[in-house]
């Protein structure tokens, strides 16, 4: 497990929701193992649904798969690079991370901080508390949705990036999981989101 950018123990309250996003192909276009910061592109109304999503309470958090380092495609120095590069072009737009963490591991060391496996979630909840039933996990992956369901989150599957071809996986092993939601992008799924949260009833 690395961080890029942790959370501050005084960033997160017992009843504080959370969003977890993934970044390549829900926050920028997925380049596929991005290693120059001049690639770097965010993806249509991304900035603009983070800023809303801070504007409504929720922290954002950061939780990225970086095989890339693991397999060799990259450098730590590259991955920092491109880090700042998504940071300074979120700050223009007035939104950004309130932590980032990631898994530089390649699939075959069988780590524990690789999504959907929980070591991410782990080292940030031993900085950091939050609220799981408000909090979600925003994705491109099966994988994703995985992380967010084991661990308690609402996920959300998003149709860019990988999302359009893992939308069919994603239906099957989750068709009777109301916490469970498809959505067209980041913005949509802020959206589906924040329904989800009128329609529950009250405790």
């Amino acid at each position: 497990m690395a961080v890029w950018k942790p959370c501050r123990p005084g960033d997160l309250g017992q009843d504080v929701p959370v969003l977890f996003l993934d970044r390549d192909g829900v926050v920028i276009v997925d380049r596929n193992y991005l290693s120059d910061p001049d690639q770097v592109e965010l993806l249509p109304g991304a900035a603009e649904a983070m800023k809303l999503a801070a504007a409504a309470g929720y922290l954002l958090i950061g939780v990225s798969n970086q095989s890339g380092l693991g397999r060799g495609c990259f450098t730590a120095e590259d991955l920092a690079l491109v880090m700042a590069r998504v940071d300074d072009l979120l700050a223009r737009e007035g939104a950004g991370f309130d932590g980032f963490y990631y898994c530089p591991h390649a699939p075959q060391q069988a780590c524990q901080c690789r999504k959907p496996a929980s070591g991410l979630l782990d080292e940030i909840g031993r900085a950091c508390r939050w609220d799981p039933i408000r909090s979600w996990m925003v994705g491109d992956k099966a994988s994703d949705v995985a992380f967010g369901r084991n661990n308690g989150l609402g996920a959300v599957l998003v149709g860019t990036g990988y999302g359009a071809a893992q939308q069919a996986e994603v239906e099957r092993s989750w068709k009777d999981d109301p916490r469970v939601i498809l959505a067209a992008d980041l913005p949509d799924a802020l959206a589906a989101i924040q329904a989800a949260h009128l329609e529950e009833p009250d405790p």
